[in-house]
């Protein structure tokens, strides 16, 4: 099977969207995911979408985006929807909306793709919200109804606490999920996993590093995609926790870190990016900052 590509998402700008007026004014708020359900690599998979718009110079640019569950106060079990991105990917994009790649479920394994175009300025001023000095972006977003995600809620973003109470240290592995340059994974637009170990040192305080390198390689259109951590009976505390499930949210993909090459002439002199190979992850605390800036949902 042909996967999807950035060429592909060049030609979708064609069809038909589902219109954001197709959902209804006041919808049910979409419910949680229980722990006990959790298998954090499928769920963030229906929950990660790819983001399309047009730059400055009227060029397709995308990025990727997950969805996630903002608890309504004094309401159990119930959320509003929250869009997580890098700030760079929304900024990237010109005009008042974008496409976000949803899809559409029609059976047990059966998925289509339902693009929706949803705002992103009003009367030219961003609708989402960025974290002062991180590269992220939140804004609250109308769903369809039928789309019924399996919803994952806030309180799955790793603060210190959560990193220092696991012991989650260099060596550790993550994984990914993004669109490398559009590419989607299969037609029902689902993204691409990789995975990679911490790269770098120290993770704490994380409003100190703010950020941390990880192994694996990223491209355009992996910036917004979630990094997460999934692993059972680790280690931690001077025991093996036996039959224990850990699973967080530990930030998102910001860029890819390179280093600049001088390549010098007789005459002339051009620098060239050289891939490291490694990416520029965001702490998720930093993203539950920026989700707490919002409005109370």
């Amino acid at each position: 099977m042909r996967r999807p590509s950035l060429a592909l998402a060049v030609a979708l700008v064609g069809i038909t969207f589902v219109p954001l007026n197709a959902t209804p004014q006041n919808p049910p708020p979409p419910q949680s995911t229980p722990s006990k359900d959790l298998e954090l690599n499928s769920i963030l998979m229906e929950c990660t979408f790819m983001l399309e718009g047009r730059n400055a110079q009227g060029q397709p640019t995308v990025g990727t985006g997950f969805v996630m569950g903002r608890p309504l106060p004094n309401t159990p079990g119930k959320l509003r929807y929250v869009l997580i991105t890098a700030a760079h990917v929304l900024n990237e994009m010109v005009g008042e909306s974008m496409v976000l790649h949803l899809r559409r479920k029609l059976g047990e394994n059966n998925w289509v793709p339902a693009p929706v175009a949803i705002p992103i300025r009003a009367n030219g001023q961003p609708v989402w919200t960025k974290h002062p000095t991180a590269d992220v972006a939140v804004m609250y977003v109308s769903l369809p109804t039928e789309l019924s995600l399996p919803l994952l809620t806030t309180d799955l973003l790793a603060d210190d606490n959560m990193l220092s109470r696991f012991e989650i240290h260099p060596g550790d592995e993550l994984e990914c999920l993004g669109y490398p340059f559009g590419f989607a994974s299969n037609a029902a637009w689902f993204p691409v996993l990789r995975s990679g170990k911490i790269a770098s040192y120290p993770l704490l305080p994380t409003a100190v590093t703010k950020s941390f390198l990880c192994d694996f390689r990223v491209f355009k259109g992996n910036s917004g995609g979630p990094v997460y951590f999934v692993q059972s009976n680790r280690f931690y505390g001077n025991s093996f926790r036996l039959g224990e499930n850990i699973h967080f949210i530990a930030g998102l993909v910001s860029e890819e870190e390179s280093l600049p090459q001088v390549m010098t002439g007789v005459y002339e002199q051009e620098i060239r990016q050289l891939q490291l190979g490694l990416a520029v992850v965001v702490h998720a605390s930093l993203i539950k900052q920026t989700v707490e800036m919002l409005p109370p949902p």
